[in-house]
């Protein structure tokens, strides 16, 4: 029985058909899983936080913080799943094959509504700095829930398009018991890598150049003008605002395009089956990292998130009508 298990075999019972585990050092296993552990969990509660205290705060319920409240889910379910991704990293898959492809294709899922959030919030920002005059008119909080939805469920009838052979037939490209493994058809997978990439981040960098522009235009324009009246000063205040929030959620963007370009990259020029064991989890890691970082950025940018999150932990939210609360 011991030789069974030197072999490195996922099913030592299985000698012909199971899947070797790859070598890697004891303790770099042990890193990892304490690593992708603690972030899953940390992921999960932070974006958890998120998400009560957008939902429950009627104050909250901005068209903007509806599209941080469609992040905050995706990044909910991805702390989530990462779970699965460490039950991966010794190379072999326990829960079957139907599993690997449902994990698979809800993954999928969860980064093209993440991406098309990302470019949601930028429309966003770009209309409130380049447009103010029409912000309250072009986005509404109907038209943000109505612009989420539609994201969702284009994310998922998408990403159920491009994989229905695998959801068709799970397993079907396994080479040995114990391997979870997608494959994408080529010209299918050069579509998914514009939609999900390529074609988003050109929108995205391109909307936040014009706001940034636009944006330290505004900033000299307000530090050279003098304020006469309430209404000026009013509008002023108003104006602050939205740069702030145009820089917070531009924070935001940079740092999801820093997690995921590693991952993309490597894709896009074919030489994931060049990485190393340590290499490859680490853009993991990265990629899965991101969705623990938001709402950390959101704790340092937003006053309001800080104090929900005491409201959320000191259980004052139970008591009635708090949801009308004061909170920025």
């Amino acid at each position: 029985m011991e030789t069974l298990e030197q072999t490195g075999l996922c099913f030592p019972q299985l000698l012909n058909s199971s899947c070797r585990k790859p070598i890697r050092p004891h303790f770099e296993t042990m890193l990892i899983y304490i690593l992708l552990s603690f972030i899953s969990l940390l992921t999960a509660a932070l974006n958890l936080l998120v998400i009560i205290s957008i939902s429950h705060f009627k104050q909250l319920h901005t068209p903007t913080n509806l599209l941080l409240l469609s992040l905050a889910v995706s990044d909910f379910f991805v702390g989530l799943l990462m779970f699965f991704q460490i039950i991966l990293i010794n190379g072999c898959w326990f829960l079957g094959d139907l599993i690997c492809t449902l994990y698979s294709v809800l993954e999928y899922i969860l980064t093209s509504a993440s991406v098309g959030t990302m470019v949601l919030i930028s429309v966003d920002r770009y209309v409130a700095i380049c447009h103010p005059l029409h912000y309250s008119t072009k986005i509404t909080v109907r038209g943000a829930e109505l612009c989420t939805c539609l994201c969702w469920v284009c994310s998922a009838l998408y990403n159920s398009l491009i994989m229905k052979d695998n959801l068709k037939e799970p397993g079907r490209y396994n080479s040995c018991i114990g391997q979870c493994v997608i494959v994408i058809d080529h010209v299918a997978g050069l579509v998914d890598l514009f939609l999900t990439f390529i074609g988003p981040v050109t929108v995205i960098v391109i909307l936040y150049m014009r706001v940034f522009v636009v944006a330290v235009s505004q900033a000299r324009a307000m530090r050279s003008h003098i304020a006469v009246g309430t209404i000026q000063s009013s509008v002023k205040v108003a104006k602050k605002s939205e740069l702030k929030a145009a820089g917070t959620l531009g924070v935001v963007i940079v740092v999801f395009l820093l997690c995921l370009c590693p991952y993309y990259c490597v894709t896009l020029t074919g030489q994931d089956t060049m990485l190393n064991a340590s290499s490859a989890a680490f853009v993991i890691c990265l990629f899965y990292f991101n969705s623990c970082l938001n709402p950390l950025i959101y704790t340092f940018f937003y006053p309001w998130f800080r104090k929900s999150v005491r409201l959320i932990v000191t259980l004052q939210i139970l008591k009635p009508d708090s949801y009308k609360l004061n909170i920025l």
